[in-house]
């Protein structure tokens, strides 16, 4: 069966096919980099992450751009409420980017084109719709003509009468429709600037996408992805300018995430409810923070709040415990039986239901419930008085893979006690079969100072740590 997305511009789920066969190229709308980015920014980054990786399980190379729009109205006070120069302040902070998306497990994408190095392309993007028709010049500012693209409404679903109806000029706006967009602005007094035909200014924000897709991508795109605020007006100007510029169509799948509520409140910073993700991940495992992102589908909201991310942690520590418990099996078992393939069958049946879900509009919040059900039978297999290498083998490698297409990983590197903590578990095990609990209570205390977790299984004492 083929893949199926949920097309923004349709609003129908539809089989994909690419341009090109067995290559996607796809272009996901970046942060704009003036303070670390916050969890509403992390969902994007980790959904069209895991739609990534998810493509290229199924065969294609995937050309994967995200852009960081490093010139912005919010970037330039930033840099002045800091006393800093606007390139400081952009590198710092697509420096912090990097390390937290890193941290959840996101991929480097293809590329990351930034606005300031791509303003050639820009200018150039622009001249062409000025040529056609489609753009003015208005002392030293640009604005797309939004009436002449005979499309625009068509990914919001909006007519041009009803967009009419609330947009209005602001003071110093110099358009000629209140529906015109700026596609490049005039200098102001003490801000960074480039050279243009139109004078010295900078590009307004939803040219720079345009400009980046098709330098990078070519002129049709296979997907187009942001979160679901980016909609209107970010992705419909784009569609706009792109299409007027190009004559052909921007992109064939337009993917949109949810948005995040925060204790079932809007995230904002007036509610005071704002969480970052430089300061969540140093909390909590990042890798909790990207299980508890995909538990929900991505065209779905979802609500944040410490007790859910505790819930999730306890869900994926499951299908954690159980690769565990199966690898300790496979270890200290001298009882094994002869393979089963009966139970192979059923594994092989949880990693195909997995692919159908993630083939459904890339349903992630499925693909873990089928995860849930292997960890069950892998649990079940393990009461067996029994048990074949070969079932456990599979039984693991379904868990590993299945988990590392969604970016999540189970197996743990193995790090070295030292001779001292080393003894004291063997210590412990001698107290036990002694019955002296009063003692192994004491080491297990001792080791937990030590951020030494030992856990007693049906299967031994193991232990992790803290």
């Amino acid at each position: 069966m083929a893949i199926q997305i949920y097309n923004t511009l349709t609003r129908q789920k539809e089989a994909f096919e690419t341009i090109e066969e067995g290559k996607v190229r796809m272009y996901v709308c970046g942060p704009t980099v003036y303070n670390y980015i916050h969890i509403g920014n992390a969902r994007p980054a980790i959904v069209f992450d895991t739609v990534r990786r998810y493509l290229e399980y199924r065969g294609y190379e995937v050309k994967y751009v995200l852009n960081f729009t490093d010139v912005d109205d919010k970037i330039i006070k930033a840099a002045r409420d800091l006393g800093d120069d606007v390139s400081v302040v952009t590198e710092q902070f697509i420096n912090a980017y990097m390390e937290d998306v890193k941290a959840l497990g996101v991929k480097e994408a293809v590329h990351h084109p930034r606005v300031t190095e791509t303003m050639d392309d820009i200018i150039e993007f622009i001249t062409s719709l000025i040529d056609k028709g489609y753009a003015y010049e208005a002392e030293g500012d640009v604005y797309f003509k939004t009436r002449s693209f005979d499309g625009y409404g068509k990914l919001s679903h909006q007519s041009i009468d009803e967009l009419r109806s609330g947009a209005r000029i602001q003071i110093g706006e110099k358009k000629e429709d209140p529906l015109d967009f700026a596609l490049w602005k005039n200098v102001k007094s003490g801000e960074i600037a480039w050279e243009s035909p139109w004078g010295s200014g900078r590009p307004g924000w939803h040219i720079e996408c345009s400009a980046m897709a098709n330098k990078y991508l070519g002129e049709t795109i296979d997907i187009h992805a942001g979160g679901q605020d980016l909609t209107f007006p970010h992705h419909e100007n784009e569609i706009a300018q792109s299409e007027a510029g190009t004559g052909h169509t921007f992109a064939n799948y337009w993917m949109h995430n949810g948005y995040i509520n925060i204790d079932n409140e809007k995230m904002s910073k007036s509610l005071g409810n704002f969480v970052l993700v430089h300061d969540l991940i140093k909390q909590h495992d990042p890798q909790v923070v990207r299980f508890f992102m995909l538990s929900v589908h991505y065209r779905n909201p979802i609500n944040f709040s410490e007790a859910l991310l505790e819930g999730a942690k306890n869900s994926l520590d499951r299908i954690k415990n159980a690769y565990q418990n199966l690898d300790h099996r496979k270890k200290s078992s001298t009882n094994l039986a002869n393979a089963s393939e009966e139970w192979k069958e059923k594994v092989e049946a949880y990693k195909q239901r997995f692919k159908d879900e993630m083939d459904d509009d890339f349903n992630t919040a499925n693909a873990i419930s089928v995860l849930f059900d292997l960890t069950k039978d892998a649990n079940l297999y393990l009461q067996s008085k029994q048990t074949s290498e070969d079932v456990i083998d599979a039984f693991q490698e379904a868990l590993l893979y299945l988990s590392n297409i969604l970016g999540i990983k189970l197996k743990v590197e193995e790090e070295l006690l030292d001779e001292e903590v080393e003894l004291l578990i063997q210590k412990r095990i001698e107290a036990r079969k002694n019955r002296d609990f009063s003692l192994a209570d004491k080491i297990r205390d001792d080791l937990k100072g030590s951020n030494i977790i030992l856990e007693d299984t049906p299967q031994g004492t193991r232990w992790k740590r803290g």
